[in-house]
């Protein structure tokens, strides 16, 4: 039976609710290992082999939200604050670009310094210097005027990671935030024009498989063209310090059912996820993981941007950590590329 559905979702690239509540329920090792092998092979006819390297930069710690779970909240007094000038953004991109990187991504807290005139002129200036770069932005909720400025600015894609599908569970985690805010910024995103990212996180405080099935559902439904998903960490610094993570195997069985669901997706092996096992970034690769992203941010600010615990890939520079990633990834059986790597559905309007 439980064969018979993983060839239905590999075959129709859709289950209803009740047949992935089922497929969850009820998944052993055998049936799970087949489920990542039809999840590689649809990577296979859609992007090969190919693992696609995206240059992160981390911009600012400082963030006026307080969710429950993150380490660079509002209310986290033990946080050594920083925020990256326009040069230091643009001297990391130089690194980046040295290195081969086609992507930069700018991520960071929702810091009310980078309003949309700072943001517009930090993008013009890079895609000026590198105009075949793509530029990709994770900095959290802002007004459909605001995003229509930063892609007209030069933005190509965005990272709003959805964290839940229960809207419940949603508030319960975010204080003073909106559910259906969330979900409509990332409507817009998409209306925009952009490569949009959402997502969500893996083995939260009262999160049931019932949660997973809307969270798989709401993906389906909305189609984005990249999506991340990680074990939540707790984080020592944050009400829920003392909770129980998330686990690599749930996450990795995760991206296999998201790859089937969405062939056509780019599936970042997140850096959560190699934290808690450092085997598991290879295991994502086979089971439909077809993106990393690589730190470019200033040495020194690394460890600031502690969001969880036990962050990996932080004590080492750029070129180094590459290098390192690099060959484990060609060990592993995977190419990787240093291309743009757009969604192979997207196009720029």
């Amino acid at each position: 039976m439980l064969k018979k559905l993983i060839d239905k979702l590999y075959i129709n690239n859709n289950l209803n609710e009740a047949e992935l509540l089922f497929l969850l329920k009820n998944l052993d090792d055998d049936s799970r290992n087949y489920l990542i092998e039809k999840a590689y092979h649809t990577r296979l006819k859609s992007y090969g082999k190919t693992v696609f390297f995206r240059g992160l930069i981390e911009i600012s710690n400082i963030c006026s939200r307080n969710c429950f779970y993150c380490g660079i909240r509002a209310e986290n007094k033990n946080v050594q604050r920083y925020r990256l000038s326009k040069e230091e953004i643009l001297l990391s991109c130089e690194k980046g670009y040295q290195l081969g990187y086609k992507t930069f991504v700018l991520q960071g807290g929702e810091d009310p310094f980078f309003k949309d005139e700072v943001l517009v002129d930090i993008i013009k200036s890079i895609k000026i210097k590198y105009p075949e770069n793509a530029i990709t932005l994770s900095l959290g909720e802002r007004s459909y005027e605001s995003y229509k400025a930063l892609y007209e600015a030069g933005a190509d894609r965005y990272l709003l990671r959805h964290e839940t599908a229960n809207k419940a569970l949603y508030h319960s985690l975010h204080p003073n935030m909106n559910f259906e805010n969330r979900i409509q910024c990332l409507n817009n995103l998409k209306e925009i024009g952009y490569q949009i990212g959402a997502g969500f996180l893996i083995g939260l405080p009262n999160q049931t498989l019932n949660d997973f099935v809307q969270d798989l559902k709401f993906l389906k439904n909305l189609e984005p063209h990249m999506v991340g998903i990680g074990p939540f960490i707790p984080q020592k610094d944050t009400p829920l310090r003392y909770e129980k993570g998330g686990d690599a195997y749930t996450t990795i069985t995760m991206l296999a059912i998201i790859r089937l669901l969405l062939p056509d997706v780019l599936l970042p092996a997140t850096t959560a996820l190699g934290t808690i096992d450092p085997e598991s970034r290879n295991k994502a690769f086979k089971a439909g993981a077809n993106v990393i992203m690589p730190n470019l941010s200033p040495f020194e600010c690394r460890k600031k941007y502690a969001l969880y615990d036990g962050k990996v890939f932080t004590n080492g520079e750029a070129a180094e950590e590459k290098k390192k990633i690099d060959e484990n990834i060609r060990q592993a059986g995977f190419e990787p590329v240093m291309s743009r790597g757009d969604n192979i559905k997207w196009k720029r309007i």
